[in-house]
């Protein structure tokens, strides 16, 4: 089964998902990663694609979606996915459903909960590694990423920006969430990382 995780800013989702990932043996599929990947290869996607980013546009639906069949058709039999990341809008829900269900594949989302109020605290305080670009909260309090990589605060880690990032979540991701809600996963994220983990865990393994 395929899993399809949401989760506002600051929810963890990243940490989380590597964590569920590595559980239940899933292939992470995050867009921009999947971009990267075919940034490497010389077919008629990644040509597709490194035109549409060198004309400065964003990467449309339909080519995400090409994208992620690409991603499906490399996939050795058996393997199943988290989708992290996407979709966010209602359109692309609709369009990801369809392909899934096209490729026969199952599928359930995961949504970690936080509140706004959680999310603008969590990000107004964490700091990233320059070199390996983990994410560390405000409880981590040494000056050195364990890889030895120098912390800093993201530019875009402050009160406005990160306003404008929670508005579009609420606009344009809940409205897709809504689409997965009889099936819906909801696990609290409000906890240390490592209390979410575990109670993912304690959840999905009644499901996976």
């Amino acid at each position: 089964m395929d899993l399809i995780l949401f989760g506002m800013q600051g929810a963890g989702k990243g940490t989380i998902g590597k964590g569920l990932a590595s559980r239940y043996n899933l292939q992470i599929f995050e867009t921009g990663g999947a971009l990267r990947a075919l940034s490497q290869e010389d077919t008629e996607l990644a040509r597709k694609v490194k035109s549409i980013i060198e004309a400065g546009h964003l990467v449309p639906n339909e080519v995400v979606m090409e994208i992620v069949e690409d991603f499906l058709s490399k996939l050795p039999a058996g393997t199943n996915i988290l989708f992290d990341g996407i979709p966010r809008k209602v359109e692309q829900a609709e369009s990801l459903n369809s392909l899934l269900k096209k490729n026969s594949r199952t599928y359930r989302a995961v949504l970690l909960d936080i509140s706004e109020e959680t999310a603008l605290k969590r990000l107004t305080t964490r700091r990233l590694c320059k070199v390996c670009k983990t994410i560390y909260p405000i409880t981590y309090t040494a000056d050195k990423c364990t890889c030895g990589g120098e912390l800093i605060t993201r530019s875009d880690d402050n009160p406005e920006a990160i306003q404008t990032r929670l508005k579009a979540y609420r606009e344009e991701t809940v409205p897709a969430i809504a689409l997965y809600k009889d099936g819906l996963i909801t696990i609290d994220g409000h906890a240390s990382i490592e209390e979410v983990e575990k109670l993912a865990f304690e959840t999905l393994d009644k499901v996976l």
